[in-house]
């Protein structure tokens, strides 16, 4: 979807493996900054997991628009790009994919590459998915734990704690949204120093969201159906109040996937409990369009984000060009 597709599928690799840029590609430089990879947990997943995935982790590309798409993860885990000059913002970026798959190619390297040229500090996450045999609480756990993680780990990598975002694609809207709305239910028993620390992000994106399950269409209801409880469990606008951190919400008017209906609800019951946010709609863009379907004004969209961190101080305000001399 996004230009220069090989590129990316070719950061997806090297985001797999670790292994140094050896392109000249902006997404491989991107790649070639400084990483750390930490495993979530510090030795079996918690209790509740589910079994996970019979078969190694590996990512599908049978198809340009499968490009990237990772699965049967068993090991889950963040990745963190280090700025080399960083703002004190992190952002934890979360991949759809119907929780059976993450978008690595289309959503969340090429988020972290944006954030990772503005001086923010990109963390990927490489969540379990209930389609590879995990339980529906598996995703939830890994996001918990994750957020954690970065405030555990927030001095050493530059980061501000009070300054720590979550920005989640489709079902992945649906994690992050979940994370910011039910951050202070424990979605695991504590196991180490790490879950002394809040699990609250301090801002949210959502970008085509799975916000209700009650009418979803894009699988991720199914993924999630074999817990009685999931439609209330993980429907974000149920779990919304007063301590509700503010959120950027992005979907286009024809997305075929997720009803639109859906975030607006959402905005209204932000609104309804004094919750900063803002929602953009766009006439076409239709589902899964990553940074923006060429084309359609969906391209905006992570303008419009960064305007918004800015206001709200989590991005320092741009600087103008200096002014050119006259001959």
């Amino acid at each position: 979807m996004l230009a220069s597709l090989t590129s990316i599928v070719l950061a997806v690799a090297m985001a797999m493996s670790g292994s140094p840029a050896t392109t000249a590609s902006r997404s491989a430089k991107a790649t070639a900054a400084r990483t750390t990879v930490i495993d979530l947990w510090p030795g079996s997943p918690p209790a509740g997991s589910g079994k996970g995935p019979s078969v190694p982790e590996h990512v599908i590309d049978k198809t340009p628009t499968s490009a990237g798409l990772l699965k049967d993860i068993a090991t889950p885990r963040i990745k963190v790009w280090h700025p080399a000059h960083p703002d004190g913002t992190a952002v934890l970026v979360i991949g759809g994919g119907g929780y059976t798959v993450i978008a690595m190619a289309q959503e969340s390297l090429p988020l972290a590459h944006w954030l990772l040229r503005r001086g923010v500090t990109p963390v990927v996450l490489y969540y379990r998915l209930p389609s590879d045999g995990w339980a529906p609480v598996a995703p939830f756990q890994d996001a918990q734990r994750a957020m954690r993680l970065l405030r555990q780990h927030a001095k050493a990598w530059h980061i501000d704690p009070r300054h720590i975002g979550v920005v989640g694609f489709s079902a992945g809207g649906n994690l992050a949204g979940i994370t910011a709305t039910r951050c202070r239910h424990d979605f695991y028993a504590p196991v180490d120093k790490a879950d002394r620390f809040s699990a609250c992000p301090d801002f949210v994106g959502l970008i085509y969201p799975v916000t209700s399950l009650a009418d979803d269409h894009s699988g991720t209801r199914a993924q999630l159906a074999t817990q009685k409880n999931a439609v209330a469990a993980y429907s974000v606008q149920k779990h919304v109040d007063a301590r509700t951190p503010p959120m950027f919400i992005v979907q286009a008017e024809n997305d075929p996937v997720v009803n639109v209906d859906d975030s607006l609800a959402l905005f209204r019951v932000l609104h309804q409990y004094g919750v900063p946010a803002e929602l953009h709609l766009f006439a076409r863009g239709k589902h899964g369009f990553g940074l923006g379907r060429p084309g359609t004004r969906s391209v905006q969209w992570p303008r419009l984000f960064a305007g918004w961190m800015t206001q709200h101080g989590w991005l320092p305000p741009t600087r103008p060009a200096p002014a050119r001399s006259t001959p």
